[in-house]
């Protein structure tokens, strides 16, 4: 039967129409389309009706040259545009990139990914140039690694070019936080799973959040006497926040970096 087998596939590739199949029919659909058959010998050795559609090789029934008539091809996407601007000014909103569809995925091809990611971000000037986005309570804070994208440029045209401006680090030991940090499994906030109840966590204070005229971060703390407790939120998921205490501010962040973040 093997031989036999064998002698009706090599047959095939020397005159295709010999014996049927999707080539032959010229089929090939997505999906279940009970429409979508040719006459043939199938991939389980018996001559009839076989399928060409995409769920056949799920029920069995495929014409035997079903795989070389219909090659899976899988989804391709573009670049990711550019990072779009903050959806609003002073105040937490998001920015977003998108990227689009090059090609659909045809005949069981691997589907498309993420077309749109969406990321925390916060304005500290007007169109006008004037500085806000200081008076917000709590902190807010994302990831140490957003500070590699973040320009450090001034907040505001007030801010002199040799100002202080290296910034400082606070270190908070952590009293509470709510579930929704550790459901977190977005590509770009992924970074609060790593958010635990009993950690001292570094927080950088580096422009353009730092203030221009007092040289601090919002909600840093730093008048707190240690005892007191402030309130985070995170960046990209208002719904992940909880409260910390102070527990002392020093030049440099040392934490590990998965306990590392900046004010935003």
């Amino acid at each position: 039967m093997r031989a036999l087998w064998m002698a009706l596939c090599a047959l095939a590739r020397l005159w295709p129409g010999a014996l049927g199949g999707c080539a032959d029919a010229g089929r090939c659909c997505p999906g279940r389309d009970p429409s979508c058959f040719a006459h043939g010998w199938r991939l389980d050795r018996i001559y009839g009706t076989c399928f060409c559609d995409q769920a056949c090789r799920l029920t069995g029934d495929c014409c035997f040259d079903y795989a070389a008539a219909c090659p899976a091809s899988p989804c391709i996407v573009g670049e990711w545009s550019p990072w779009s601007g903050c959806a609003d000014q002073c105040k937490p909103t998001a920015r977003v990139r998108r990227r689009t569809v090059l090609h659909e995925p045809r005949n069981g091809g691997a589907p498309c990914p993420a077309l749109e990611e969406r990321a925390g971000c916060l304005e500290y000037a007007t169109a006008q140039g004037q500085d806000c986005g200081h008076a917000f309570v709590p902190a807010f804070i994302t990831t140490s690694a957003f500070n590699k994208e973040r320009t450090r440029r001034a907040a505001s045209p007030q801010r002199s070019a040799d100002a202080d401006d290296a910034g400082y680090c606070m270190e908070f030991k952590t009293e509470s936080l709510t579930p929704h940090c550790a459901l977190e499994n977005r590509p770009l906030t992924r970074w609060m799973q790593y958010l635990r109840e009993g950690y001292t966590v570094c927080v950088g204070c580096q422009p353009p959040a730092m203030n221009a005229g007092s040289l601090r971060c919002s909600g840093d703390g730093l008048d707190s006497d240690g005892n007191q407790t402030l309130h985070w939120q995170a960046i990209g998921n208002p719904r992940c926040q909880g409260t910390w205490k102070k527990v002392r501010r020093v030049e440099q962040c040392s934490c590990p970096a998965v306990h590392s973040f900046i004010f935003i």
